[in-house]
């Protein structure tokens, strides 16, 4: 292992930003749940069954695509939405239209309650470029770019594989490998020869899907064996550990 906590033949570092980079999956999950409740308010009255900002988050939404996280979660509760288009505006009943609601939410929530990066993270991605290590980072945001820059840790990735790059390149979300084998071919690395960082269930999945050379789970939210059986290697609270350093 080298000082980074990964094999010696690790040679790029794939993160996931959402919970690995920065604080944002409250934000997000808080997001899911205001748009889920009041669609399922207005369908089902005032006795429905709320969206579990824990556990639904974690099992039906989490790293994937936003209409596919839509899809998912409408499923668990035998719901079937038209998909409508990208287009629709946020108070439609379409999968697209409830997807762009819980968009303007995040937009909005990150405009008042600012982005804050993981000091334990940026100490590793700095690690990483100091140690020669080619690194990008992969999300299914369509917002990436804007979280990156108001956290200020753009300038440490080289590569940015999100939710605009996915849809140009027709790229399935996770828990498909394909946006991160995409980083890893943009950065002239084979899977084999990267590592993944992901704190979501389908991130873990896409990581062993792919056949990378190394996983790492980070958990932030309780699930440290869920990680490790979707597909983790190692499991850390934060990636400072992996530098032997406290969070």
């Amino acid at each position: 292992m080298t000082t980074l906590g990964l094999p010696d033949d690790i040679h790029a570092c794939l993160f996931d930003m959402d919970g690995v980079l920065t604080r944002t999956a409250t934000v997000h999950a808080a997001a899911w749940k205001e748009t889920f409740d009041d669609f399922l308010r207005r369908r089902e009255g005032p006795d429905f069954r709320p969206f579990d900002a824990h556990d639904d988050y974690d099992r039906y939404v989490d790293g994937m695509p936003r209409a596919d996280g839509v899809r998912s979660f409408l499923a668990s509760r035998g719901i079937e939405l038209p998909e409508g288009s990208g287009d629709d505006p946020p108070d439609r009943d379409t999968v697209q239209g409830l997807g762009n609601r819980k968009n303007a939410l995040v937009l909005r929530k990150i405009e008042e309650m600012g982005v804050e990066a993981f000091p334990g993270s940026v100490r590793y991605a700095e690690a990483a470029r100091a140690a020669g290590l080619r690194r990008a980072v992969v999300s299914s945001s369509a917002n990436c770019h804007a979280v990156l820059v108001a956290a200020g840790i753009d300038d440490l990735f080289e590569v940015r594989i999100d939710g605009l790059a996915a849809a140009e390149r027709h790229l399935p979300g996770k828990p498909h490998p394909d946006t991160f084998l995409a980083a890893a071919h943009d950065l002239g690395v084979p899977p084999d020869r990267a590592a993944v960082f992901e704190d979501a269930l389908a991130g873990m999945e896409a990581g062993r899907a792919g056949k990378f050379g190394f996983v790492v789970g980070v958990n932030r939210a309780d699930q440290e064996e869920a990680l490790r059986r979707h597909g983790a290697d190692v499991v850390v609270d934060d990636l400072a550990e992996l530098l032997g350093e406290a969070p």
